[in-house]
């Protein structure tokens, strides 16, 4: 039974996992809560993914390291099915992959939407030393920045805005208003719109939870995620997460974005490069 005085985010509810038919595999559900544009965010599968790697491995290693993956087909609200599997336990780190699918939009077989292989080890025992580390920038602080109420279209009817804070430095939020930068840089805040901390997975989650870098260069078309590479650094201290995103190369339709995170002692907690395809958005 539930403890009605035990608050039950959003984050924790679309994580949830059932115990599947056979080994290794667990049944989740996507709901609308999580959407941008018509599909489910790709940083709540990555989440997902690792909730379900973390159960496979029963307790051993409670904690992404590294966590890579792509993206066959998009994912839609709906049942979901993953299959984990333990490649290696090691003494301090294991390996595992996990398969993440859908029912078909034909009502056949199962479609792959994420495969993710993952390095799971204990941050809370790699916290020290810290020989050498990226500092946060500075910039002003989460009240001085620029909300997301006056989203662009894309962004305006994704209920993903419903579940999160986002702050844009007024320096890296001029694309709103139809002034981008051309840097290729945003800088900002993130945290749970329903007041939950931050922990690893929610880490995993936020380093694709900003509007795409693309949009500083003027670039507002889809900008799907192909492959995604994370390293998870630190257990993030409560508070609003700050971010940076990145990118130096567009060509050809393909763009690498990179993004960091500090928490709000100003430790790196995450770090991760993704390559995004970029689709030019038809006429209207």
């Amino acid at each position: 039974m539930t403890d009605p005085a035990v608050p039950v985010y959003a984050f924790d509810h679309a994580l949830a996992l059932r115990p599947g038919s056979r080994p290794g595999q667990r049944y989740a559900g996507f709901d609308d809560l999580w959407r941008i544009g018509n599909g489910v965010h790709g940083g709540l599968l990555l989440a997902l993914g690792a909730a379900a790697l973390r159960a496979e491995l029963d307790g051993r290693h409670p904690d992404p390291v590294a966590f890579s993956a792509v993206f066959p087909t998009a994912s839609v609200p709906g049942d979901v099915t993953l299959e984990s599997e333990v490649l290696r336990a090691g003494a301090s780190l294991s390996q595992a992959q996990v398969r993440l699918l859908q029912p078909a939009a034909n009502g056949g077989d199962l479609a792959e939407r994420m495969r993710a292989v993952a390095l799971f080890g204990d941050l809370g025992k790699r916290a020290e030393p810290v020989l050498k580390t990226a500092a946060a920038p500075a910039i002003p602080a989460p009240d001085e920045c620029v909300g997301s109420e006056g989203a662009i279209d894309f962004l305006a009817h994704s209920t993903l805005l419903d579940r999160m804070e986002i702050r844009l430095t007024p320096q890296t939020a001029g694309w709103a208003a139809g002034q981008p930068s051309g840097a290729g840089v945003l800088h900002g805040w993130v945290r749970f719109s329903d007041g939950r901390e931050p922990d690893v997975l929610a880490v995993l989650w936020a380093l694709d939870a900003m509007p795409p870098v693309a949009f500083d260069l003027g670039l507002y078309g889809w900008t799907p995620t192909l492959e995604f590479s994370a390293h998870l650094r630190a257990h993030p201290a409560p508070g609003w997460l700050q971010v940076e995103l990145t990118t130096q190369t567009v060509v050809g339709g393909l763009m690498e974005e990179d993004a960091r995170i500090w928490d709000s002692t100003g430790r790196l907690v995450g770090q991760s490069r993704q390559m995004c395809g970029w689709r030019v958005p038809p006429p209207r």
